[in-house]
């Protein structure tokens, strides 16, 4: 990936992160997102392609898909 791919992901991190810390859920399970969240940021800073994959699969999953 190239420096404005991984600009992107990094915006779209911070989205991710902002967003996850808006929801309504238990406590718990707003955890067990930002658990996935702080996993896949993990991975970004070896594999920005996978960690770009990961984070639509989380986001998907967010909006009930």
């Amino acid at each position: 990936m190239t420096d404005d791919a991984a600009q992107e992901l990094a915006i779209r991190l911070r989205d991710a992160h902002r967003r996850i810390a808006s929801l309504d859920l238990p406590e718990s399970e707003k955890s067990r997102v930002a658990r996935r969240l702080i996993a896949l940021s993990d991975v970004a800073k070896t594999d920005l392609t996978r960690a770009s994959a990961r984070l639509d699969r989380l986001l998907a999953d967010l909006d009930g898909g």
